[in-house]
């Protein structure tokens, strides 16, 4: 692997190579701490890269795309994935991504401190070896079987970033076990809600309380001294419902363990978050900051939504460029003593795409991304890329996927100019970590 980075970087860039770039304390820095780091900085685990690798790769000058070669069963449904690190901005590539193939059993005994040790989860054998796909454990009387797809955006360090991809899949499963044999069921009905009574039913049992008093009902229905009668709606959870609920709380909890191991552990920063769970038939998308999943298909299915969990930057208290994320807890407004956080959201904004309610074909794909791609270039163009891309590719090539990935950092990398890295009609290149999935749906229609 370490031969191809070079190659990739004598291929971009004639042959130019940095010095070294540097050090940051592992996944966390925090301004010199002297805490140990909760998990060591380095690249996602499914690139397979060695220490000497992720050092190549670090290169600001060069800036090569790193892409998987021949692994390609390292990631499920033959999923293309490419990163690219910034152009100086911070020593490390903040940008950080993690996939998983899982199995969620219902949970058993008692409750987990620590998920990332968590027995009820189950990985698929391969990873990060790429040997096959196969879970180990894969039967639907057993439970659910689940893919995870994520990519984090760390600010002020990468340290919540690796942590949360180290950690956030965990979550999701602890929180899923407690729903599981609901999910696997069909049989069994979710859950009732019970809401307050309508406006119009307070209403109507106030002048029947006035009519009665007037009576003289001392003690009867609707008299002074009853409470008067209350009406409940019911509600049916439903099922996407419970699973969403599931996420949100997984974050809530990532989040409240940065907290915690912040006075342990050197976590530098926070970070944004974008996720795809796979499960039942159905995509969650759940999106916790300024990165955005786009899902490129064919026209005649226009009647659907093609942005989900689209990510939006909002400044807040000119300190921060986003109003979602994990972390960041220690975070200040520049020469004050006013927290951050309080004004932060971890919860994410998840939407749902029902897989079963479509056919896919090949061409047909979601893609996720960090700001680094969407900062330069808009969906539109993003979809033409795809659209034209992977028509030319053979359908037989499993690669043809991480192309695609490639070819989208590429546009939006540039090319290194007299004036900076330049895109298509001489814009500016992203100078950001940029990091793509491509995500083929056909392969979940496969499953269903």
């Amino acid at each position: 692997m370490l031969t191809r980075v070079k190659s990739a970087v004598a291929n971009f860039m004639g042959g130019i190579m940095a010095g070294g770039s540097g050090s940051e304390r592992g996944g966390g820095g925090g301004g010199g701490s002297d805490l140990p780091l909760r998990f060591p900085y380095g690249r996602p685990e499914f690139l397979g890269l060695s220490a000497d690798e992720v050092e190549c790769s670090a290169d600001h000058i060069a800036r090569p795309i790193l892409i998987l070669h021949t692994e390609t069963k390292r990631l499920p449904w033959t999923t293309g994935y490419a990163e690219v690190i910034n152009a100086g901005k911070s020593t490390h590539n903040e940008d950080q991504a993690s996939c998983e193939v899982l199995f969620v059993k219902k949970k058993t005994g008692g409750t987990n401190s620590t998920p990332n040790k968590n027995t009820s989860t189950k990985r698929r054998s391969s990873l990060p070896n790429g040997e096959g796909l196969q879970l180990k454990e894969n039967s639907e009387n057993d439970g659910i079987s689940l893919y995870y797809w994520s990519l984090f955006d760390g600010h002020a360090g990468s340290g919540a970033a690796v942590v949360a991809s180290k950690l956030l899949h965990h979550h999701i499963v602890e929180q899923l076990q407690e729903i599981v044999e609901i999910l696997k069921n069909s049989a069994v009905l979710p859950p009732t809600c019970l809401g307050e009574e309508p406006e119009s039913m307070v209403a109507n049992s106030r002048t029947l309380t006035r009519a009665a008093s007037l009576r003289g009902g001392v003690g009867a229905p609707g008299s002074p001294n009853t409470p008067p009668t209350r009406f409940f709606t019911e509600k049916k959870i439903q099922h996407e419902s419970l699973v969403t609920g599931a996420i949100e709380s997984a974050f809530k909890e990532m989040d409240l363990q940065i907290e915690r191991e912040r006075t342990v552990y050197s976590i530098s920063g926070g970070c944004t978050a974008l996720v795809v769970v796979y499960m039942l038939g159905k995509l969650y998308v759940a999106n916790a900051g300024d990165s955005r999943s786009y899902k490129s298909i064919e026209e005649d299915d226009l009647k659907f939504p093609l942005i989900y969990g689209e990510g939006k930057k909002a400044r807040v208290m000119a300190t921060i460029g986003v109003t979602r994320g994990l972390g960041d807890h220690d975070l200040k407004v520049h020469d004050s003593n006013i927290y951050i956080k309080p004004f932060l959201s971890s919860s994410p904004e998840v939407r749902v795409y029902n897989l079963l309610q479509y056919e896919h074909g090949p061409e047909d794909v979601l893609i996720l991304a960090t700001d680094g791609l969407w900062d330069v270039l808009l969906n539109e163009e993003v979809a033409e890329a795809v659209t034209n891309f992977l028509p030319n590719c053979d359908p037989d090539d499993p690669h043809r996927y991480t192309l695609a990935a490639q070819d989208l950092v590429m546009r939006a990398r540039g090319v290194l100019k007299d004036r900076g890295w330049r895109i298509s009609n001489d814009r500016l290149g992203s100078g950001d970590d940029i990091s793509v999935y491509v995500i083929p749906l056909i392969h979940g229609n496969n499953l269903s």
